[in-house]
């Protein structure tokens, strides 16, 4: 086991673990987000820089800082190590940058789009974005196209994380997608539009952290702060059967795979679960899917024992206006 610190709270890892995963240890606010890296996918990370982090000790035998910001999902965590995260007004700064780097070209269309609510992208540039952009120039725009029966790809959206053409690498022996040219011109897409269609294909929707690659059969159907998550299983011979069913009565709108608290599956499952499923009863629910606190999606779901506001809320606040609303006394 190795020591690191990270924001001054010191922890112990394995060596071989990076610096973005000894943040997981820990956990809370200092953890880097992480648009690209995926632990489960292996050779993801080290391609959207917004995990950027400062080590101003490379380790206990070379103390001396690293001169740049270095990628925390892929830079191996050293004993001695002491490295700033949240505390770095420097990282802060970068992860500004990074974030108005994204959405040169990302439109913000997050009001139509599927992906609002559980958006990573969403997500980060609310916690690090600026109020407005200072780019002036036409973004780069493509036309929303279907790469298989059930799923859509807007690439407009994407921000080649390249989490789905590692998904098909490892999941299917057929990938059929993948980047095509090169730079600002780059662009996921299939090869002559051949179509995905791949037992697997649909887990790319699920790791996609934008709204690039959509579900046809929920597109535009439901938001997902207006549907109940609820866990549930069945017996599947193709994959592990473990889902979250996304209901509004007992209606099944859409079937995705569960996710952790940094949205990562790590049991994937199979188009036959996600899509040919949508009578409730194949299934055995288990009970209510729990998200951060913070998520919207746990928008108007109250528990039993949510307690009542106090009468003395409003007593404590030097108010004057408040006396003036119709219905107070």
């Amino acid at each position: 086991m190795i020591r690191i610190t990270i924001d001054d709270i010191e922890t112990q890892v394995e060596e071989g673990t990076t610096i973005l995963n000894a943040a997981r240890k820990i956990g809370g606010k200092i953890v880097p987000p992480a648009l690209c890296y995926y632990s489960s996918l292996k050779g993801s990370g080290g391609k959207c820089r917004a995990c950027l982090v400062k080590v101003e000790q490379a380790s206990a035998r070379d103390p001396r800082p690293m001169p740049k910001l270095v990628a925390s999902c892929c830079t191996p965590a050293q004993d001695g190590m002491v490295v700033r995260n949240i505390t770095s007004p420097e990282v802060l700064e970068a992860r500004r940058g990074v974030v108005e780097l994204l959405l040169i070209n990302h439109p913000l269309d997050c009001p139509i789009c599927d992906q609002a609510g559980e958006c990573d992208l969403q997500n980060f540039a609310y916690e690090h974005g600026l109020e407005k952009t200072r780019y002036e120039f036409p973004r780069r725009t493509f036309d929303p196209i279907d790469i298989g029966p059930h799923i859509q790809l807007h690439m407009t959206r994407c921000i080649l994380c390249y989490r789905c053409t590692l998904v098909a690498d490892q999941l299917s022996n057929d990938r059929v997608h993948g980047i095509l040219w090169r730079g600002e011109v780059s662009e996921i897409s299939t090869y002559i539009q051949k179509a995905i269609d791949h037992e697997f294909s649909g887990n790319m929707i699920d790791v996609c952290p934008v709204g690039a690659l959509t579900d046809k059969h929920f597109r535009f159907r439901n938001r997902v702060w207006f549907l109940i998550p609820m866990d549930a299983h069945r017996n599947c011979a193709k994959c592990c059967g473990k889902v979250v069913l996304w209901l509004r009565g007992k209606e099944i709108y859409r079937v995705t795979a569960r996710k952790d608290e940094y949205g990562e599956v790590h049991e994937f499952i199979c188009n036959e679960c996600r899509w040919e499923h949508y009578n409730l009863n194949d299934w055995v629910v288990e009970g209510p899917r729990a998200f951060q606190p913070w998520s919207v999606i746990n928008a108007n779901k109250y528990h039993a024992n949510t307690k009542e506001l106090p009468h003395t809320l409003y007593s404590k606040l030097d108010n004057e206006r408040w006396n003036e609303f119709e219905g107070v006394n």
